[in-house]
């Protein structure tokens, strides 16, 4: 099983609708079995999949211990792909961690029973550097970086991989740049500068488009109302540029 997050410090900058694309599409087009978890109390990724944003007996019990994750995982409208809601107990999901024991590891411990039900866990987490962002850390192999072409977005990388560093935590980071919109003289210029190659981005980026912002209109993925479009096809190279990156790392 591989563990994955679509994960930023800045907000805006596209997770939730990277993670239900990536989702669909492990499932979809790879025929993988996913596990979607929302962590965000926004349940966002949970609304574009239909599913009610409901834990029952709220997230505490969940990291406690005190009530089965595989109980609280939904199936959603496609086959293969399942998701473990968001709800909005998860605001105090920092203070539930902070008060068990090595707190930073216990994501990753809630999933290690499900280790031979699914290929992939895909984590859809909220903007933060906190406790929930250092346990995920902790229990996934990449961390999918979604960064707009602007300097703020761009420094958020910058920190975050000197956070990464500081930290001795041994995580896959694979940043790409979301939201492209080349009409912009300001995207077209970072986009071009000689440091982009410090930035070790991947190769695919996903174009700004309508398209993206209808998904909470249709209340599902890209490829399952919108095939053909520029940013159906991009999240579609995306998907099997990170499978490429995760396949060749150690379990």
């Amino acid at each position: 099983m591989k563990t994955l997050a679509t994960y930023s410090i800045k907000g805006g900058v596209g997770k939730t609708a990277t993670a239900v694309n990536l989702a669909y599409l492990a499932a979809a087009q790879q025929g993988a079995r996913v596990l979607l978890w929302d962590l965000d109390p926004q349940a966002a990724a949970s609304y574009y999949f239909r599913v009610k944003p409901k834990l029952k007996g709220g997230v505490r019990k969940l990291v406690a211990g005190k009530t089965d994750l595989g109980d609280q995982i939904k199936g959603t409208d496609f086959e293969g792909l399942d998701i473990l809601p968001g709800d909005f107990s998860y605001r105090h999901l920092d203070l539930d961690l902070d008060g068990l024991g090595k707190p930073e590891k216990r994501l990753r411990s809630l999933l290690e029973p499900l280790a031979e039900q699914y290929d992939y866990v895909l984590f859809d987490c909220p903007p933060s550097i906190s406790i929930v962002s250092e346990s995920v850390f902790r229990a996934a192999d990449a961390l999918i970086v979604p960064v707009i072409p602007t300097p703020l977005s761009i420094r958020t990388l910058t920190q975050l991989r000197k956070h990464l560093k500081k930290s001795k935590v041994d995580v896959t980071l694979l940043p790409f740049y979301c939201m492209v919109d080349r009409r912009k003289s300001l995207h077209r210029e970072l986009l071009e500068q000689p440091e982009q190659s410090k930035l070790k981005m991947l190769e695919t980026s996903i174009p700004y488009s309508t398209w993206v912002e209808r998904m909470g209109l249709e209340r599902a993925p890209l490829a399952e109302f919108a095939r053909a479009t520029e940013a159906a096809r991009s999240y579609r190279e995306l998907w099997w540029e990170i499978w490429e990156r995760v396949a060749t790392t150690a379990s």
